[in-house]
């Protein structure tokens, strides 16, 4: 149900819910039209591999490999070597499947020989049959670490996942993002952007390490065309994942009117959900109200239709 748009769609993603609605817009914007940016804060080194879980969430869903159990990693895949690591008496907290594997050995190797990562995303994408950008947000490292009531300051895997988020959160921030570069590709996408989406995906964690790249924040509020959230909270809660309880822990209200003032001074729409429809509106700013709950692929691809139909609308 590819529409016939000559808008320039970029979606600004990370995580499970932000993936699913990238693969939503993928099957309703023309390829040559539509670019992702995606995190890059989460990335790490764990067994000498650099692993880039966010990018990685979205380039398998676009790709059609994504885990659809749990909406990361690749289908069908095998854990042999976690079986043999784990012999060796390694503490194996960080699930990686035999092929995804092969994805962070290509990934270093390619570092290693001096290419960006955003070189080496667009290569494999190719790969894996992806037509539309996917671009990390800057090429040059930036670290989500969490201070935490219980465990001090946390690398955001080891809070994520070996604590499966349950620390309670007193700050989180991001080393060396004032020092990063938003890429050439990434300005320029968002220069000629029509459409700017900011994707389901926790606020904290997923989209704020794209704001704090210099230039990202300046470049969405220059822009010619509109910027619309598509909320990630339903009922005032989280489908998936620590974004309610962090934001909770950190004082941030978490209903619509929340969410417009967390991302003040960029949006001209937010998209919420029916069961959310009660909530007081925030000043100024028009809602979609639609049904957000992404099951099945036909519920992504329906979703994007309305966003995008509706972003239409706004522009007219």
């Amino acid at each position: 149900m590819v529409l016939d748009t000559q808008q320039n769609v970029v979606a600004l993603a990370g995580g499970v819910g932000g993936a699913k609605l990238v693969y939503g817009l993928s099957q309703v914007v023309p390829p040559e039209r539509f670019t992702v940016i995606g995190n890059v804060a989460d990335d790490f080194d764990l067994y000498g591999l650099h692993i880039s879980p966010d990018l990685d969430t979205v380039m398998y869903t676009l790709a059609g490999v994504a885990n659809p159990a749990t909406g990361w990693g690749v289908a069908d895949d095998t854990w042999n070597m976690l079986d043999m690591l784990d012999r060796y008496g390694e503490d194996v907290w960080f699930r990686l499947g035999d092929r995804d594997v092969a994805t962070h050995v290509l990934r270093t190797m390619w570092l290693n020989e001096g290419h960006t990562l955003t070189e080496i995303t667009a290569r494999l994408l190719e790969r894996l049959g992806v037509r539309c950008q996917l671009l990390p947000v800057t090429d040059d490292p930036v670290h989500t670490l969490i201070d935490t009531l219980e465990h001090g300051t946390l690398g955001f895997q080891d809070y994520f996942v070996r604590h499966r988020w349950q620390p309670t959160v007193r700050r989180v921030w991001y080393r060396y993002a004032e020092q990063a570069c938003m890429t050439d590709a990434v300005a320029g996408a968002l220069s000629d952007a029509d459409v700017i989406i900011f994707c389901p995906s926790n606020p904290v964690l997923s989209i704020d390490p794209l704001l704090v790249v210099p230039g990202v924040r300046e470049a969405i509020t220059a822009r010619q065309g509109v910027c619309v959230a598509v909320s990630p909270f339903i009922g005032g809660k989280a489908v998936k994942g620590p974004a309610a309880k962090l934001m909770g822990e950190l004082g941030l209200d978490i209903s619509p009117c929340g969410l417009c003032q967390y991302y003040a001074g960029l949006l001209d729409g937010l998209v919420i959900d029916t069961s959310d429809q009660d909530q007081p509106p925030a000043e100024g700013i028009p809602r979609l109200v639609t049904q957000t709950l992404m099951q099945s692929s036909e519920d992504k691809i329906r979703l994007a239709g309305d966003v995008i139909d509706w972003v239409g609308r706004l522009v007219a």
